[in-house]
């Protein structure tokens, strides 16, 4: 077809062109947007090809099984990239965004699970909402977002899908031959969140001990390149740690209790707030097995118990205003940033060296890496 001879000649220029040339943040954004339009275009053509049946004249089991065999991409891909061109025969808005390059892959299979038999017709009413969040939010908060609508639209479906994923829960301890074990497991969110929460801690420390350790052997200019563990090593360590204070419990000490914070007078994509400390969203039904052993923290802004006027000459956020701030923002304030509050230290947003007061409504979150990057532009 002539439109594809002008395609592929479009496509040589740019692959001809140096790297220097397109590598401006214009350019960068451009060349995503009109990948993301090929991806759309293409899907779409797939779904139509799958519809014609043509691929069966070749003797091909299936579409996806042509697929993969002609263009040599694997068989998950193939069903993957014809089932979201099936789904966007009832998705008039997403399919016009996508091709448009608004939205990408990742969106709209985000949407095309979330348009479930149940909650198809709300789907059709706010499938342009939806469309204009995905095009305007960052990929974890549209996630959020759309969790949320998820809820609302078939509350039934996302509490049998939270059960679900908590029966599926799991973990494999295996002894290799030669005497290593192996370790695997599949946590559900609040008890995968509660173990991440006691690991971290120890990883960090482990961590501090490792630069101290690197420090003290190379000098002031050690880089991560220097410690002598890495990552994965670290996060193995904490672990063995973890199970060494479990033995050292005396019997009957109390365990720690969760606490989950209750918004109230929030208002959000969809009217509520569920989700943990990490920006996880979950079900209030997921809640429920460990509302008997929680603390629950209620948090109102914007009503008569607004925390305010709490140490505002203090230099650091502290106490009660500190998680006033933690709870509100939850992220760190940059663009470019999702690091989350027990992540991030309290930035004032006016100064404390030119007046600004140490309260509620003049701090904010920012993690170490933009409330450097901020003092060090000023």
């Amino acid at each position: 077809m002539d439109v594809l001879v002008e395609l592929s000649g479009a496509i040589d220029a740019v692959c001809a062109a140096e790297p220097a040339r397109l590598a401006d943040r214009e350019s960068i954004q451009d060349l995503h947007r009109q990948l993301e339009r090929l991806h759309a275009a293409t899907t779409r053509a797939s779904a139509a090809f799958e519809a014609g049946g043509t691929w069966e004249a070749d003797g091909a089991r299936s579409a996806a099984a042509w697929l993969a065999t002609r263009v040599r991409s694997a068989l998950p891909a193939a069903r993957r990239r014809l089932r979201l061109g099936r789904a966007l025969r009832h998705m008039p808005h997403v399919e016009a965004a996508w091709l448009a390059g608004e939205i990408d892959a990742t969106h709209v299979a985000a949407l095309a699970e979330a348009r479930t038999p149940p909650s198809t017709d709300c789907f059709g009413r706010d499938e342009a909402m939806l469309v204009g969040q995905a095009a305007r939010l960052s990929h974890r908060r549209f996630s959020r977002a759309l969790a949320y609508w998820c809820q609302r639209a078939d509350p039934d479906g996302t509490e049998q899908r939270a059960s679900a994923e908590l029966d599926a829960r799991r973990l494999h301890l295996s002894e290799s031959f030669g005497g290593t074990r192996v370790l695997d497991g599949v946590f559900d969110p609040i008890g995968g969140a509660v173990l991440e929460g006691a690991l971290r801690p120890v990883e960090a420390e482990l961590f501090a001990a490792d630069w101290a350790e690197a420090r003290a052997r190379v000098g002031e200019g050690v880089c991560a390149a220097d410690l002598a563990r890495t990552p994965a090593q670290r996060r193995a360590d904490a672990m063995v740690e973890l199970a060494r204070r479990a033995g050292a419990m005396a019997p009957g000490a109390r365990l720690p209790e969760p606490l989950f914070c209750v918004f109230v007078g929030y208002e959000t994509f969809a009217g509520r707030i569920c989700e943990l400390a990490n920006g996880t969203v979950v079900t209030p039904g997921s809640l429920r097995p460990w509302l008997g052993e929680a603390w629950v923290e209620r948090v109102v802004f914007d009503g008569p118990d607004r925390i305010k006027n709490i140490g505002v000459r203090r230099r650091l956020f502290t106490g009660a205003t500190r998680r006033a701030v933690e709870v509100r923002d939850r992220e760190c304030f940059h663009e470019f940033c999702e690091r989350r509050a027990d992540e991030c230290e309290i930035d004032h947003v006016q100064p404390y060296s030119v007046g600004g007061l140490t309260v509620e409504d003049n701090g904010r979150l920012a993690c170490r890496y933009h409330n450097r990057l901020r003092h060090r532009r000023s």
